[in-house]
């Protein structure tokens, strides 16, 4: 009766639902090594933890057999964290270089081109694997397109920003629209196209 977990595409973040819906305590976080730990003498092989995972990062084995078979697949998993740690819509900052408080926003956006500033609350960010990286968006923008992430708790009322996390549009320092809630990987096209009417109604796509 053993938990796995596959870090090669895991974020391992200190939210994992494998952690908050564990009966046991066989998953927990270690504070003072920054990782999520597994006692597989907890472990009773419910699968709770392998359901709420989105992505399938965490696998049960029931028994030794599984166990040696899944550490296999984990071992020949040809994907790497470099892959993964890419700053991620809705997820958690990976890079300084996105970030920015929300009292530079208008200093952040006020220049000639576009600007996209993401809202997120850093307690609810979701699964970096599950999340559409920021390339992947600003991929048919202006080249001089600037992304900024800022972490707030609550919800933003100058903006009239709704739900969390929301992508604001700036051109030319005037906010010209906004998309607000979370989009995974599957549901790219869904925020690309809403993106581009955005584009297309402001003559920038």
């Amino acid at each position: 009766m053993s938990v796995l977990i596959n870090f090669k595409i895991c974020d391992n973040a200190k939210e994992c639902g494998g952690i908050a819906v564990c009966p046991t305590g066989a998953l927990s976080w270690n504070e003072e090594k920054d990782t999520i730990e597994i006692d597989n003498e907890r472990c009773i092989s419910c699968g709770m933890c392998e359901k709420e995972c989105p992505i399938g990062a965490i696998k049960v084995a029931p028994t030794e057999e599984e166990y040696k078979k899944l550490k296999q697949e984990i071992d020949e998993d040809k994907r790497t964290t470099k892959d993964l740690f890419v700053d991620r819509y809705g997820a958690a900052l990976i890079s300084e270089f996105f970030s920015i408080s929300l009292e530079e926003i208008e200093s952040k956006t006020d220049r000639l081109g576009i600007t996209l500033i993401e809202i997120y609350n850093p307690d609810l960010a979701e699964c970096l694997l599950k999340s559409i990286p920021i390339k992947q968006i600003t991929k048919n923008l202006p080249e001089d397109t600037l992304y900024y992430k800022v972490e707030a708790e609550k919800l933003d009322s100058k903006y009239e920003i709704q739900e969390l996390p929301a992508l604001l549009i700036f051109k030319d320092g005037k906010l010209i629209g906004k998309i607000e809630g979370y989009y995974s990987v599957n549901q790219k096209e869904e925020l690309m196209e809403k993106l581009e009417q955005i584009g297309a109604k402001n003559e920038f796509i």
